[in-house]
């Protein structure tokens, strides 16, 4: 298991763009992740995000809980679905490149 620092932020510093998120601190994962893991590293971590990376550890997306919770409620929805088959479609994730 990977540990994660995690920084104090006031509720006033809520990000307004991509890139603001870019620079606070949030969990990392990768497109081989469950959706269901995905959810719980969220909530052991308290974050609303999930920042997605390749295989070299690069930053490529943004994914909240939100849009994690829409694919689990979807009918197709299976325990078996992982991060990278949601990229790309309907899913809203926010892809990025730095």
């Amino acid at each position: 298991m990977t540990l994660v620092q995690m920084q104090q932020r006031s509720v006033d510093a809520t990000p307004t763009a991509v890139v603001d998120v870019m620079d606070t601190a949030g969990p990392q994962v990768w497109a081989a992740m469950t959706v269901e893991v995905a959810l719980s590293v969220m909530a052991s971590a308290r974050a609303e995000h999930l920042f997605l990376c390749d295989e070299d550890g690069q930053c490529t997306g943004l994914i909240t809980r939100a849009q994690l919770t829409v694919v689990r409620d979807s009918p197709s929805y299976t325990d078996q679905v992982r991060l990278g088959d949601i990229l790309g479609d309907a899913s809203g994730v926010l892809e990025f490149s730095r």
